[in-house]
């Protein structure tokens, strides 16, 4: 194996290619060689600011350029990015800022978050700053994204493998070298931080679009012609859906690989995707942002087991008793286990516990089956986590805030089949007095990121918790599906 840093690959790129286009967002491109000379300035202003090696920065800026030079900013002092959403409140944010100790955060207010330096989204450095090279640092610990977790208390998931690349190894996920990749999707999720990430160590000519929009993505597709696309499945939704004249106006033809992952896609939608693009190249992986182990299933294989999420391809995967944790044979639903290739450490938590099985399997919660040719099939992704839009929403966070309301005396949380997003976040309000829709929602908007706040709210004045605080989810979601 043979590495360099990510540092030395954003380095190495300006110095093989220093003309071609690196990064484009909206409209605006930065070369390779503006890339190293940006981020080299952009590292030494976020030293003078106290960062270093093996420190944490919490990057939340809306999808640009700018996020991803202050990822790899970080990445030349060998510190650790640590990606959250722009839309976040502050309290929020300050919650897993405390988590990851973090000694600058990119993106807030000044005095957002006393003790700790804030730069503003539109912050940039001197001009007048060395933009010249670095010394060579490889970051420990290459990304910490964050997840609510089903207490609904905020978590650091850590990676444990460094900033590296493998240059003698092909780049993972179909990803080409010299190539093009488009990431419509937010950059503080995992997947699309990784895969622009492992694009652009690789060489590739990242472009990313501000925010998701169906037609705007297809003229991203026809006009920087990618081999590689990122979706989720209410992304596909929203552009199957567009008239059939409007879609025909775009070359997709240059596509080769288009990856769709973070929720289940109804077969509907999947078997027309591979009809319009080609079976052969519709990609699905499930993992989790852990990385203990991964399915992938290609479109045509997926045909010949439809509703599958494919066979691991890293680590392994067991259906378990989520209560006895026994073994469960071909077909039957349980919890889905997982265990990393040689039972390696691919992530620590910071702000949680792992669930372990006694003999040391780790489960996200997932449920499942396993047919008889070990093709992997969900059920229930989560038993009460709420899949919306591609986005993982925990019950119990919403809960935590709506209770706060001091009109509130108990509520409930939970999906509803939503055509659009897969689920809608529906909340069941038991009040002490009434309440309008709209001034619980601003009352939220302080606490929660706006895709968290309930799309509807249902007011009851009956209990939704019996004595002992306990709520039947299931129960709630089946009499109003």
């Amino acid at each position: 194996m043979v590495t360099r840093s990510y540092s030395r690959a954003i380095t190495d790129g300006a110095a093989r290619h220093p003309h071609a286009g690196a990064i484009t967002c909206d409209g605006v491109s930065v070369t390779w060689a503006e890339l190293d000379a940006r981020t080299n300035r952009l590292a030494r202003a976020y030293a003078a600011l106290g960062v270093e090696q093996g420190t944490f920065v919490t990057i939340g800026l809306p999808n640009s350029i700018g996020f991803l030079e202050a990822a790899i900013a970080t990445w030349k002092l060998g510190a650790t990015p640590q990606p959250v959403s722009h839309r976040l409140p502050d309290r929020e944010r300050q919650a897993i800022v405390d988590l990851a100790d973090s000694v600058l955060v990119v993106g807030a207010d000044p005095g957002a978050h006393p003790g700790r330096i804030t730069l503003p989204a539109d912050w940039q450095p001197d001009a007048a700053i060395d933009d010249g090279a670095l010394p060579d640092v490889v970051s420990a610990r290459w990304k910490a994204p964050t997840s609510g977790g089903s207490t609904g208390r905020p978590k650091l998931i850590v990676a444990v493998d460094p900033g590296v690349v493998d240059t003698e190894l092909p780049p993972p996920y179909q990803i080409g070298r010299d190539a093009v990749v488009l990431v419509p999707g937010p950059l503080y999720h995992n997947a699309p931080f990784g895969f622009s990430t492992i694009a652009l160590m690789n060489g590739n000519h990242v472009v990313i679009l501000p925010r998701f929009d169906a037609e705007a993505t297809l003229a991203a597709i026809d006009s920087h012609r990618p081999d590689l696309v990122l979706l989720v499945p209410t992304m596909m939704q929203r552009i199957s859906r567009l008239p059939e004249d409007v879609r025909g106006r775009y070359d997709v033809s240059s596509l080769n690989v288009v990856w769709h992952m973070a929720s289940p896609c109804p077969p509907w939608l999947k078997e027309a995707w591979i009809e319009w693009i080609g079976g052969e190249k519709i990609y699905e992986l499930y993992a989790g942002t852990e990385g203990q182990a991964v399915t992938i299933v290609r479109g045509d294989e997926w045909l010949a087991h439809r509703g599958t999420v494919g066979r691991p391809v890293i680590g392994e995967m067991r259906i378990q008793d989520p209560d006895t944790f026994a073994l469960l044979p071909a077909g039957e639903i349980g919890e889905v286990f997982m265990r990393a290739p040689g039972n390696r450490r691919t992530y620590e938590y910071v702000g949680a516990e792992a669930r372990l099985s006694p003999d040391g399997w780790e489960s996200l919660g997932d449920m499942g089956y396993m047919d008889a040719d070990g093709y992997l099939f969900l059920a229930d992704r989560r038993k009460d986590m709420i899949l919306s839009g591609g986005a993982n929403i925990y019950p119990a966070e919403i809960e935590a805030a709506i209770d706060e309301h001091p009109d509130v005396v108990s509520c409930a949380v939970i999906g509803l089949p939503d055509d659009d997003l897969g689920s809608r976040v529906h909340a069941v309000v038991q009040v002490g007095a009434p309440i309008d829709s709209d001034a619980l929602r601003a009352f939220l908007a302080a606490r929660l990121v706006r895709y968290k706040i309930p799309r509807t709210f249902e007011f009851v004045d009956r209990p939704v918790r019996d004595d002992a605080g306990k709520v039947r989810r299931s129960a709630l979601r089946d009499e109003r599906s």
